[in-house]
């Protein structure tokens, strides 16, 4: 390998264009797509955003720390109308309730990040100490989380905007809360499919924002609560028009309030510790130590929740800030307007924490757009879920898995028209359910290992996920008839879907392992025999003959299933007529229509004299999507299946552009073929398709001794263009094809490299594989010009490889 050349930064991720190469047509929806989403994005510029503590708390945190704004709201809607102004007080014991929940699963995922440093969470712990088969439980709950995700922030964004607008402006949109909060996904996933990256100072500003705003309305709002001068809502303002039924104390246990409205308001207030998994998921994204980074970031965020959820509670207590029914005004947005006054500086600071607000909310519901395609990946390399979920898309973001989180949680919000209670209602079985996952996985890790203080990890990790599967049962039983028992019904059918799908992959595996061990009874047939099916003379039978006879074939035949007598008639009076008449045309009798079977009956009977390999070459009119599939049929799919079945029976599908053919004609372009079965058209087609890569022609001597010199440019490299045969010179491009030689052979390795003006290949002889030499590479290499097979070539050159892109770092 040669010295690192002067010029690194020439190391570009920008396509090269290759000269002479085929110009595919691009079809109208791929030039909306470009239009809409913008130029497509190579795969050399994907790489790994590494974060600092401060930013990984912004990025990572505000499904977390967002949930804050609506958990006390939740609990009141569950007391308030059971036990009346008493729900008030009773908050705070629920709240601690949740904050001893807060602090055991801190300590657990604490130890999540340290022994798991890549990205899955409670899948990856649950996959490498349970299996993979009940690691789908824990998939199944995050699926669920991520979608419930998106609907409860968007909703409760577009809660904390209304807000805003009525206290402030007095100004109502309740009527258009829902379309508002749909547009704000759809914009998400407009955002998501250009490629916006989840990283970066302005990613993380709403949480530092809404920290802020929220803390100050705290510590205000504490302040003038110990002063005397925190103002509090009149029992006129507890029974205005749209505040939710306040209730009235009876006898019982405290205060009148059951257990089992306790158990209703705690689980509602579960809500508050959804997004605390989100570190776990986002480990691999911390600078390193990862572990360690990750595990402050998750303290510091954990901290900053509980302290925002006792602070909003204890403001409700004293306040009296009530839920409305509609769910604006929210119970944090009357809290700020009553501890910062409807002065002018007031209603700034209102007007500030409501922005904020809204702001985390919507950058909440946007981490499910990360957090949901990358689980569907994982999931579906495991085999668990379709493999197109594994696909990058036009802007390298995985855009299936974005679509079917914008369609299901679209589908989730028109559902229950947006409304945030009914919501949190289908939230906590699938996140508490990730949490045991969690937890236990630890627990059996830890159990199977003999390490310093595994006693204490046990009991902490077993008591999480104890608590944890306590709130799933007490959710599923206290919220069933309010929308749990949608999840209830749902989790189990997609657990059984996630295995069912496995099981199909693991079969279809099976299936296609097995079948080399048949393959030597396809070495002794010796004879191969091509047939063209023909429905009628055109351009696509034509290229269908020109590729059959490419193929050198011991028997080539035309065939054509009669179904129309008057047209078969015709059709051979027209073949006898063409230049296609050296080739035999067979016409065969089909009368109950049904040519993929009489297609099939030909092959097999091909075949059964065991010594012919039956190709059937059947050709294609490709019309434009809409119209072709409207005037026109697809009989040649249903042939290409029946003839799969068979053994010893090929069918390859020759397709043609009609729409080209057209436009073409159209301009004048003349379509016909020179010759109709000869080889004279292929040999032209050759040169048209062929590689762009640099022919070797040797100078002559007319010509100007300045050509025959190679014209380096500035920086040492020469355009593979102006290279010279038998003249050294140094190129720099892109690896586009790697070609091995078979072991049997001569060691030898090919590699194209391209530049802006052409190819050439580079020739490693005695050699198999050179590291780093692959498609997509970027070398510099050095060398006398040679020839092989009349293309230009530099065998064993001196080559320099530029470094990938690597992650970058935010500070």
């Amino acid at each position: 390998m040669s010295a690192a050349p002067d010029r690194p930064g020439s190391a570009t991720t920008e396509p090269i264009a290759l000269p002479g190469a085929v110009e595919i047509p691009e079809s109208f929806g791929y030039r909306l797509k470009k239009a809409l989403l913008g130029p497509p994005l190579v795969t050399s510029e994907l790489h790994n955003e590494k974060l600092s503590k401060p930013i990984a708390l912004g990025v990572l945190a505000p499904d977390c720390i967002s949930s804050s704004a609506y958990g006390t709201e939740q609990m009141l809607i569950q007391l308030i109308p059971a036990v009346g102004v008493a729900g008030f007080a009773l908050v705070m014991p629920v709240t601690g309730v949740i904050l001893a929940l807060l602090l055991l699963l801190t300590l657990s995922y604490r130890d999540v990040v340290m022994t798991y440093t890549k990205a899955g969470g409670s899948y990856v712990v649950a996959r490498e100490n349970f299996g993979p088969r009940v690691a789908q439980i824990a998939a199944v709950a995050l699926l669920i989380d991520y979608i419930v995700t998106v609907a409860v922030q968007t909703a409760a964004g577009t809660d904390a905007v209304a807000s805003l607008l009525q206290l402030l402006l007095h100004t109502s949109i309740d009527h258009e809360k829902l379309w508002i909060t749909v547009g704000v996904v759809i914009l998400l996933c407009y955002g998501n499919l250009r490629g916006i990256r989840e990283a970066g100072r302005a990613f993380s500003l709403p949480t530092y924002l809404f920290i802020a705003a929220t803390g100050l309305t705290v510590v205000v709002g504490v302040f003038r609560l110990f002063v005397g001068g925190l103002p509090h809502l009149s029992d006129a303002d507890l029974h205005a028009p749209g505040v939710i039924p306040i209730g009235h104390p009876g006898s019982g246990l405290m205060m009148g309030a059951s257990l089992f409205i306790m158990a209703r308001a705690f689980a509602n207030g579960g809500s508050s510790l959804t997004g605390l998994e989100a570190i776990s998921n986002g480990v691999s994204a911390f600078r390193e130590p990862q572990g360690a980074n990750a595990r402050r970031t998750l303290v510091i965020m954990s901290c900053t929740l509980g302290v925002l959820v006792l602070g909003v509670s204890t403001l409700a207590w004293k306040t009296h800030a009530v839920p409305f029914a509609s769910g604006s005004p929210t119970v944090l947005a009357q809290e700020a307007h009553l501890v910062f006054g409807q002065s002018g500086f007031g209603n700034v600071m209102f007007a500030f924490v409501q922005i904020a607000t809204a702001l985390i909310l919507y950058t909440g519901g946007n981490t499910s757009f990360n957090g949901f395609p990358f689980l569907a990946s994982f999931v579906a390399e495991d085999s668990f879920l379709p493999r197109q979920l594994t696909l990058r898309g036009h802007r390298l973001a995985f855009s299936n898995g974005i679509v079917v989180l914008t369609v299901v949680s679209l589908i989730l919000l028109i559902a229950t028209g947006g409304d945030l209670t009914r919501l949190v209602s289908l939230y906590a079985i699938g996140v508490f359910t990730g949490f045991v996952m969690a937890a236990a996985g630890l627990v059996k890790y830890h159990w199977t290992r003999q390490e310093k203080h595994r006693t204490g990890k046990v009991v902490v990790n077993a008591a999480a996920a104890v608590a944890s599967a306590a709130v799933v049962v007490i959710f599923a039983v206290t919220k069933f008839t309010e929308g749990a028992w949608i999840v209830v019904v749902i989790f189990p059918l997609g657990v059984w879907a996630l295995i069912r799908t496995n099981s199909r992959y693991r079969a279809e595996s099976a299936a296609l392992r097995a079948a080399p061990a048949s393959a030597s009874s396809v070495a002794a047939r010796t004879r191969s025999v091509v047939f063209v099916l023909v429905d009628r003379l055109d351009l696509a039978v034509i290229k269908a003959l020109h590729h059959a006879r490419n193929l050198h074939p011991h028997e080539l035949r035309a065939i054509h299933f009669a179904i129309d007598d008057r047209q078969a008639e015709q059709l051979q009076h027209t073949w006898e007529a063409s230049r296609a008449a050296d080739v035999p045309l067979e016409v065969i009798d089909c009368p109950d229509r049904r040519i993929h079977s009489a297609v099939a009956d030909l092959a097999a009977r091909a075949t059964a004299n065991g010594r012919a390999e039956v190709t059937l070459l059947i050709p294609r009119r490709a019309y434009g999507p809409l119209l072709g599939r409207l005037l026109h049929a697809r009989v040649g799919d249903a042939i290409a299946q029946a003839a799969s079945r068979l053994p010893h029976v090929a069918a390859t599908i020759v397709p043609f552009d009609v729409g080209q053919a057209i436009e073409d004609l159209g301009g004048g372009t003349s379509t016909a073929v020179p010759a109709v079965a000869g080889a004279g058209a292929d040999r032209t087609a050759g040169r048209r398709t062929g590689a762009a890569r640099r022919r070797a022609t040797a100078p002559s001597a007319a010509v100007d001794a300045r050509r025959i010199e190679a014209a380096p440019r500035g920086d040492g490299t020469t355009a593979v263009a102006d290279l010279v045969w038998r003249e050294r010179a140094s190129v720099e491009g892109l690896v586009r094809s790697v070609n091995v030689t078979p072991v049997s052979g001569t060691p030898r390795l090919e590699c194209e490299v391209f530049d802006e003006t052409g190819g050439i290949t580079l020739v490693f002889y005695g050699r198999r594989a050179v590291t780093g030499i692959q498609p997509g590479a970027r070398v510099r290499a050095e060398g006398m010009v040679g020839n092989t097979d009349g293309y230009l070539t530099i065998a064993n050159p001196t080559y320099y490889l530029f470094p990938k892109t690597q992650g970058s770092e935010t500070d």
